[in-house]
């Protein structure tokens, strides 16, 4: 093909013009703080009776199940009377966002102030939806970290890259100041057992006590900082008849979705138990860890990396037992160091994680594939997820087959502590993104947890083994017999070759 000088150089100036477009951060905006005292909240009442009274410890309950967790929020944002803030990394245009988003506009109509705190990557609500919300005197959203709305998205991206690459990966939901829900999952159906073709193992912990208030003061960090901008300044309307049409359709949708998704969420047993306070809750001491948003605004260094630090130093802490639980595992050399450290202190480590046929981040297996034999040199048992372990339910009520990905981010150590949050084990949530969680001490809570997944592991993952000739297989029970493949397990050769591909990828972006 012959050089076209004018071509190349229109493409060029169209992506430096388009580059040059980036989001309004010097917007102005409020400084607000969550509410202090809530002491009179239906919410309060319902935490000072599942203490006891004794409002000066923390309480914790894990929501394992993707449609206990989906009621939970609910039912949180439901029984509110003064604030509700939310934070995700993502909130998606589906039958999960739609109840939530009646639900915030239901608070919001009670006189409840609701705030929420959306990354903008992988947000896929538009801003006409989100403006919906927005338009309530009584809701307020604000996005993090925005691509530029003028011009065209990828050039402004690409434009921008060395702060648009980097992303707010915090996942929380705060009721009254007095409840919170800190963990994997974000909003989506595929989080809460409402997707019909698969679901997202994940896990999420119910906490109330004075965490709550660490909590908070993580969300009011992020909301007024100079990276979340107020949805005003990226979406102006002045067709009030098309943002009208927007508001009919949405409101319809949401109604359209909501009362059987509704009703079902709220009446599952677990939470018909913790309404009726049957259920009674992990006493424990804990402490919130976060990064700071000012992370994205920095070079990449090693003071930054509060979360994974502080999650290291736990580890290796730990004297007999640490089981993890991540999604996304792409060790490198520090990670491998840890691995061998810990196992030269008789320390036993388990590693659960997605197998080559249920992760939805191809090259994130490519990368970790490459570590898989340093990992069990290092006596790590390694166990993948199995595609086929879970079963779904058609909107008939037909039970059929669904595929598994596994989300969920939890470390327990020692069967004495447990970290439950939103890190991935891998660089992009290390060095890229921010993040937070929990780390919990209750020998209780986390006997609890490592018991029953240790007892459900050899049914929903292949363990992962080196032969003697060097080379990897993986052995499970399907329909109780025991089977040992030779090559990544339910795969096609298009996936392998994909995988084998994608090895191409720089690790440090994944």
């Amino acid at each position: 093909m012959p050089h076209i000088p004018w071509l190349s150089a229109t493409l060029t100036a169209l992506l430096l013009l388009a580059g040059c477009a980036s989001a309004p951060l010097d917007y102005p905006k409020e400084v607000t703080h969550a509410i202090e005292d809530t002491s009179g909240t239906r919410h309060a009442g319902s935490v000072a009776e599942w203490l006891d009274g004794n409002t000066d410890v923390n309480g914790f309950y894990p929501l394992t199940e993707g449609f206990d967790a989906f009621g939970a929020r609910l039912l949180l944002i439901e029984n509110a009377e003064v604030s509700v803030d939310l934070q995700y990394f993502l909130m998606k245009s589906d039958n999960a966002g739609y109840v939530l988003a009646a639900k915030l506009l239901e608070a919001a109509e009670r006189g409840v102030r609701v705030r929420v705190l959306l990354d903008d990557i992988f947000t896929t609500v538009t801003d006409e939806q989100l403006e919906v919300l927005n338009a309530h005197p009584n809701l307020e959203v604000r996005v993090f970290n925005p691509i530029a709305r003028k011009g065209i998205f990828a050039f402004n991206y690409l434009g921008n890259f060395s702060l648009a690459n980097r992303r707010m990966h915090n996942k929380a939901l705060i009721a009254d100041n007095q409840i919170a829900i800190v963990g994997g999952r974000n909003l989506a159906v595929e989080y809460y057992q409402l997707e019909e073709t698969g679901e997202f193992m994940d896990f999420d912990m119910l906490s109330v006590g004075p965490i709550v208030r660490d909590v908070s003061g993580e969300f009011d960090a992020y909301w007024n900082h100079q990276l979340a901008v107020p949805l005003e300044a990226l979406f102006v309307q002045n067709d009030t008849a098309r943002l009208e049409e927007m508001r009919s359709a949405l409101q319809q949708l949401m109604s359209e979705a909501g009362h059987s998704i509704y009703a079902e969420a709220v009446n599952t047993e677990v939470l018909n138990k913790l309404q009726q306070r049957s259920l009674s809750p992990y006493i424990a001491d804990a402490r919130l860890i976060v990064d700071s948003p000012q992370k994205l605004l920095e070079e990449v260094s090693d003071e930054h990396k509060t979360v994974v630090n502080e999650v290291r130093d736990a580890v290796l802490d730990a004297e007999t037992e640490v089981i993890i639980s991540t999604p996304y595992f792409i060790p490198r050399e520090p990670g491998i160091n840890t691995l061998q450290k810990l196992q030269s202190q008789g320390v036993r480590v388990l590693i659960f994680t997605n197998s080559l046929s249920t992760n939805n981040h191809t090259a994130v297996h490519s990368a970790y594939s490459s570590y898989r034999k340093e990992i069990l040199k290092a006596g790590v048992e390694l166990w993948e997820a199995r595609a086929d372990a879970i079963q779904v339910t058609s909107a008939d009520g037909e039970v059929l087959p669904g595929k598994l990905t596994l989300h969920t981010k939890g470390i327990l150590i020692d069967r004495n502590r447990i970290f439950v949050g939103s890190l991935n084990l891998d660089p992009r949530s290390i060095d890229i993104n921010t993040e937070m969680g929990l780390l919990i001490n209750s020998p209780e809570l986390s006997s609890s947890l490592a018991e029953g997944f240790l007892q459900r592991l050899p049914t929903i993952a292949w363990q992962v083994k080196l032969e003697p000739d060097g080379n990897l297989s993986w052995h499970g029970m399907v329909d109780g017999q025991r089977v040992v493949e030779t090559v990544e397990p339910q795969t096609s050769g298009w996936q392998r070759f994909k995988a084998w591909f994608l090895q191409i990828a720089p690790e440090s972006q994944l």
